[in-house]
């Protein structure tokens, strides 16, 4: 007998609600016409990406920062709306980009 099986038997008349996946539990974020800028710099020596120019809400291009972050397994922050991203990774973070509908515009390098 399972864990389901067992929380049927105490609770007979729970109602069973179907979940949405991870893959498909993606939050609406605005695509926009303008490309997204993704360029690369070093700050004390040290190499960043940096992404810039979307015009939607605040908060999806902060959503979005965070899903490149886990994705990317990396550090980052988001700051003048901006994202900055830990390392060279601008390769993967176009192809990110270009998987969830943006356009991205590769700058420097």
């Amino acid at each position: 007998m399972d864990l389901k099986d067992q929380l049927k038997n105490l609770f007979p008349e729970h109602v069973e609600e179907k979940t949405i996946s991870e893959n498909n539990d993606q939050p609406n974020i605005w695509i926009q016409d303008d490309p997204i800028i993704c360029k690369y710099e070093k700050r004390k020596g040290k190499p960043i990406t940096i992404l810039e120019g979307y015009n939607g809400a605040q908060e999806d291009f902060k959503i979005l920062a965070k899903e490149i972050k886990t994705t990317l397994s990396v550090g980052g922050s988001f700051k003048n709306e901006k994202i900055i991203i830990q390392g060279d990774y601008r390769d993967k973070i176009m192809e990110i980009l270009e998987d969830k509908g943006f356009k991205v515009k590769r700058v420097g390098g």
